[in-house]
């Protein structure tokens, strides 16, 4: 990267200040009007408002199957005392348009959205009369008008029916068809390209080589361009090659409305991309570094009045960055509305962490307690994928804050406005086998929100009452039990399953195959070259380990991953020589598995639940997972 370069992006803009100048650049508005067929409607924005040609419905029509009738001959009509009418000769169905007038005393057949004909003003319900021959008799009076739908009584000609701006879906393609409308006058979608950039990139489909990722950020961002009103054009991955990004960031520039790359942000000797989107035209990069977290390596650029944007390579801080200061702009291009964003309050679990200098967005799941809303924080990092997924909303600490203290009430912007904790929270020791309990759940039509934070965060949480059920796997060291002395009073234990915990390696290394337990640990204690991996604190395999350990802490230690697949991968790739996982995880990289402890894994719940049946539903949804666990590798207990 050029000095020029370097130096941009060391002029790091306030959020707010960074949007205003995209904005003052780009200046967005809708990029013109098309037409389109009422079958490709949905989701486009209407450029102009809509009148109704014709009324709707266009005649006085039967709302039931009946007899069409003039109310004066009724008028004393009763179950008693019925009124009788003749009946005329002629039946009138839906599509048929009326021969006969319906003279005094006399009745005509109509079924339900049938023409009402000429002399009738209402209809008797067929449920209201009784046959006599040629005759009937009605035994209910009726008021003028009843039982019928009048002529543009639901829309009436000349009548706004759809005003401009408004997002087509379902419904109003039914009120365009109502009045014969079969194409309306739209705003065009703006068209964006997406590229994503760097040589580790690999698309969905293929197979993963050493050291490469999948290239999630292209198929997400297209995705929330389609969201917020744009055909989002993903065009895949291109390396690190100077020749090649200049051409594709030409090619995509020349062919579309704007350009999203992802990665190649941060400055660096990979940093290409402002090389590339520097010659595509006036004014452009206005922004390159936002004092935000994630997404502090954002690049907004306009060049010749199309957006160009370059986000952060990690998911997390690409999606930030895009919804936070993109497609508010975009959404202008598209004629859409500002995003509605709802928000509720709710009270921080653990105390939040931040950079000063930085405003930061910490993504949060809710759930309930007795004392309201509880927000959960669920970020996993700038690199995670997931966190979406899980999270409901986030939370802003401020640029001027190093931390949001526990227990603080703070605001939540929601994802969706729809956005509600579920009805069963799971928090504690996430094992795989619990997904399968819950999808049985799931089938039966209960779903549940698990959010793992290892056994001791899940108790915390279940003794907060922010949680229906922990589950753990703690052993007591003075007793050599499991889980049962953890729980406080009023909790009691629904009992899970069994699994192998102990100590993976790869197969054949002689530090390990066929050796005793003591004999392996003495060994690598005892030789600083031989790397462990560890476990995070507060979960029951951290308590195992260093109950095996004895309090020694070997070479590599302090690495302590949170899951039990993070373990097994980083031995399965030579980045540690062992650690402690359960042996599922162990067969499926094919790693050697030493076992060291048959392992509890059981659910900490109370007594007293605040939803009974719900937990009812998971007791019987995991009586009824013996098989699927299994297959999985555990035994029930």
């Amino acid at each position: 990267m050029s000095a020029p370069e370097q130096a941009q992006f060391l002029n790091i803009l306030s959020r707010d200040a960074a949007e205003a100048a995209f904005i003052d650049a780009l200046r967005p508005a809708p990029l013109g009007v098309e037409t389109v067929c009422l079958a490709d409607v949905c989701g486009r924005i209407l450029a102009e408002d809509v009148s109704a040609p014709v009324d709707a419905p266009p005649f006085d029509r039967a709302t039931v199957d009946g007899f069409a009738l003039r109310t004066e001959d009724i008028t004393a009509a009763s179950a008693t005392e019925p009124a009788r009418l003749a009946l005329n000769s002629e039946t009138i169905a839906c599509g048929t348009n009326p021969a006969l007038e319906v003279m005094p005393g006399t009745a005509t057949p109509i079924a339900t959205g049938g023409p009402i004909p000429r002399g009738a003003d209402a209809v008797v319900m067929i449920e209201h009369t009784e046959p006599a021959g040629d005759l009937i008799d009605v035994t209910r009076a009726l008021a003028p008008g009843q039982n019928i739908s009048f002529a543009g009584s639901d829309i009436a000609r000349g009548q706004t029916l759809l005003r401009r701006a408004t997002s087509l879906g379902a419904r109003e393609v039914a009120m365009l068809a109502a009045v014969g409308l079969n194409q309306v006058t739209v705003w065009r979608r703006p068209r964006i390209a997406v590229l994503s950039t760097g040589d580790e990139l690999v698309q969905p489909g293929n197979p993963l080589r050493p050291a490469a990722v999948y290239d999630s950020n292209g198929p997400v961002i297209a995705a929330a361009l389609q969201e917020n009103g744009c055909e989002g054009v993903h065009l895949g991955a291109v390396g690190d090659n100077q020749d090649a990004l200049m051409k594709a960031v030409r090619d995509a520039f020349a062919a579309y409305d704007g350009l999203i790359l992802s990665g190649g942000t941060s400055k660096g000797a990979g940093d290409l991309t402002t090389q590339a989107i520097a010659a595509l035209g006036a004014p452009g990069i206005v922004v390159h570094g936002v004092a935000l977290k994630p997404g502090k390596p954002l690049c907004l650029a306009v060049c010749d009045g199309k957006p160009v944007v370059v986000l952060p390579g990690f998911p997390t801080s690409a999606m930030f960055t895009f919804h936070e200061l993109v497609a508010p702009s975009l959404r202008k291009l598209a004629g859409l509305p500002p995003h509605a964003v709802a928000s509720v309050d709710a009270t921080l679990s653990v105390r939040l962490n931040s950079e000063l200098g930085r405003t930061e967005f910490a993504m949060v799941a809710l759930t309930e307690s007795p004392d309201g809303l509880v927000a959960h924080a669920v970020s996993k990092g700038s690199g995670a994928v997931t966190a979406f997924a899980q999270a409901d909303g986030f939370v802003t600490v401020p640029q001027l804050a190093d931390h949001l203290p526990s227990g603080t009430n703070a605001p939540v912007k929601l994802f969706g406005a729809a956005v509600r904790p579920r009805g069963l929270t799971i928090i504690g020791s996430h094992c795989i086998g619990l997904d399968a309990v819950v999808g049985k759940m799931a089938d039966r039509g209960v779903q549940a929100r698990i959010l793992a934070t290892g056994s001791q965060g899940g108790l915390a949480a279940l003794r907060r009452r922010e949680c229906d059920i922990a589950p753990i796997h703690l052993l007591d060291p003075g007793s050599d039990v499991y889980n049962q002395s953890f729980l406080a009073d009023g909790m009691r234990l629904i009992q899970g399953w069994r699994r192998l915990q102990g100590l993976v390696f790869r197969k054949g290394d002689p530090r390990f195959e066929g050796r005793m337990l003591r004999d392996i640990l003495a060994a690598v204690l005892a030789d600083p070259a031989t790397l462990m991996v560890g476990r995070n604190q507060g979960s029951g395999t951290r308590v195992l380990l260093d109950r095996l350990l004895g309090g020694t802490r070997p070479s590599g230690y302090w690495n302590q991953p949170s899951s039990h697949n993070a373990v097994a991968a980083s031995v399965a790739q030579s980045r540690a020589d062992w650690g402690m996982a359960i042996q599922p995880v162990a067969d499926a990289l094919g790693l050697g598995f030493l076992p060291v402890a048959d392992e509890h894994y059981d659910f900490a719940v109370w007594s007293h639940p605040r939803d009974a049946q719900a937990l009812d539903m998971f007791e019987m949804a995991l009586s009824d997972c013996t098989a699927e666990l299994a297959a999985l590798g555990f035994r029930r207990t």
